[in-house]
């Protein structure tokens, strides 16, 4: 198993996107996840993209920070929002969302990033138990789903 930097718009990137997308709508219900990202967004060194890949060279597990700064959907200056993360099915259980945290963490503590956030919701309960027990807090809420009953922020310091 090795971890590559690639950009958001990559293609591997793009497929394991539309898994993770059809995941949301399958535990929501709904479209999936409506929060509007670019592929510049994980350009770094405001932020980067990762994805895990398999002795065969089969992307396998996805996730990347992008960088925010104190706005209106309640970031604080410092933030690094974790986005996309994702593991295919037959790969789950083997700690590779451990090991993509733990990169995207280093990752942004060393572009001087202060506070790892992310949002997720209450249909993910392995996602709040893979967070909790890595260290993440719940904090105040931010970003699109902010005022969405579902929605649960957390956030860790760097």
């Amino acid at each position: 198993m090795h971890i590559r930097r690639v950009r958001f718009d990559h293609p591997d990137a793009v497929k394991l996107n539309d898994e993770v997308q059809a995941e949301y709508h399958l535990r929501y219900g709904d479209g999936g996840d409506a929060t509007a990202l670019d592929a510049a967004d994980f350009d770094p060194p405001r932020g980067v993209y990762l994805i895990a890949y398999d002795e065969r060279e089969r992307p396998v597990a996805t996730g990347g920070w992008r960088g925010q700064d104190r706005n209106g959907d309640g970031n604080e200056d410092g933030d690094a929002e974790i986005k996309r993360m994702f593991v295919v099915t037959g790969m789950r259980g083997r700690g590779l969302a451990r090991r993509i945290l733990a990169a995207l963490e280093e990752d942004a503590r060393t572009a001087g990033r202060v506070r790892m956030v992310l949002e997720t919701g209450t249909k993910q309960p392995e996602a709040i138990a893979l967070y909790t027990s890595c260290g993440y807090e719940p904090c105040e809420k931010f970003g699109y789903y902010r005022f969405h009953e579902e929605s649960r922020c957390f956030a860790k310091r760097l």
